[in-house]
């Protein structure tokens, strides 16, 4: 499978944990990476800048799914399942009784 032209959702819909050029804290999930172009296309792909997580990721349907916005949704869905735990919710090692 290859990208969807006019798509962009992994720019999008994902966060990105590493710094980036223009954004050095990285990118929250849900938010447009300063890279996507208008026209929905990296504006640093294949450049040595891109980050490893852009790099890593290939186009597939269960994440890509029929259309854009069910790529938005896949996307934004695998980004809540695979986040941290809050620490204040984690559970911490068993104690003994």
């Amino acid at each position: 499978m290859n990208c969807r032209t006019g798509c962009g959702a992994c720019c999008i819909a994902l966060s990105i944990s590493s710094p980036i050029p223009g954004m050095p804290d990285g990118k929250p999930a849900g938010r447009h990476c300063v890279h996507l172009t208008s026209d929905y296309r990296c504006a640093i792909y294949g450049r040595p800048e891109r980050p490893a997580v852009c790099n890593n990721l290939r186009p597939a349907p269960d994440i890509c799914g029929s259309d854009r916005d069910e790529a938005l949704a896949l996307l934004a869905w695998l980004e809540w399942a695979t986040r941290p735990e809050p620490a204040a919710t984690q559970s911490g090692p068993v104690q003994p009784l």
